[in-house]
């Protein structure tokens, strides 16, 4: 049987526009498991990013509640929340938001550093992860406006990654990259969610949801129906055509 390694109980979000309520997400009772790949898909407007951000701990919800482990994080304060997700989560998003001004390794540390204090760990772990993504010794000492799109993207994984989170929770990291590039980027995504790591990623690309075993589809803030793919395997055309079969079913 599955570990759970976090649930939601009734999550509900509801934001006000010019004094309307507007419900984005609605009772969602969802539990996700240890070493998933959990793809999030929807059209525009589902509620998908909202979902990502309420599970991950970066909003808290109106109401319902988001348990990790035994912790419900949705009843802690904004400081409880960051320590939260500093310790047990990493974050990629379409925007890379690395620091201009810092070279690739000191992008890393930074975040690093906020968990663990030794520095030469962590500067050894970081190059472990990052020839594990092809990021050359040379390319580690440059800036972030001299890496390619794709660069910089696997880069930011590397920067998610190492503190070692629970949870690797990616929105749309594929969005600003062209098909090669991206690519490169679900390659290195599927590399670590073979070797343990478990990813929810958000995306609106059949290509990337592909590389998730599970498949979860929101329609006007509920989890319409979710699909289950197995392991990922290349070139698998039985794969590709139950997600189709599945998104078509959805409304896709």
């Amino acid at each position: 049987m599955k570990e759970i390694l976090l649930k939601t109980e009734s999550l509900s979000k509801s934001f006000s526009n010019n004094g309307t309520l507007q419900h984005v997400l609605k009772n969602i009772d969802l539990k996700l498991y240890k070493g998933d790949f959990t793809v999030i898909m929807g059209a525009s407007g589902a509620g998908k990013s909202t979902l990502l951000y309420a599970l991950s701990g970066m909003d808290t919800p109106s109401l319902g509640k988001v348990t990790f482990g035994n912790k419900v994080i949705s009843d802690l304060s904004p400081d409880g929340l960051a320590v939260f997700r500093r310790k047990h989560c990493g974050f990629v998003f379409q925007q890379i938001y690395l620091i201009d001004g810092m070279s690739i390794m000191d992008n890393i540390l930074s975040t690093g550093l906020l968990v663990n204090k030794d520095k030469k760990a962590l500067v050894q772990y970081a190059r472990e992860l990052l020839k594990a993504v092809d990021i050359s010794e040379e390319a580690q000492k440059k800036f972030p406006a001299q890496l390619s799109g794709g660069e910089a993207q696997r880069v930011g994984i590397v920067r998610a990654l190492i503190n070692s989170p629970e949870i690797l929770f990616a929105d749309e990291p594929t969005g600003a990259l062209n098909s090669k590039t991206g690519l490169d980027v679900l390659d290195t995504l599927t590399k670590f969610n073979e070797q343990g790591q478990s990813v929810v990623m958000v995306t609106h690309d059949m290509r990337s949801a592909r590389r998730g075993n599970r498949i979860l589809y929101l329609k006007d803030g509920m989890v319409l129906g979710e699909c289950d793919l197995g392991r990922y395997r290349h070139k698998d055309t039985e794969r590709h055509n139950k997600l189709s079969a599945f998104l078509t079913e959805m409304g896709w």
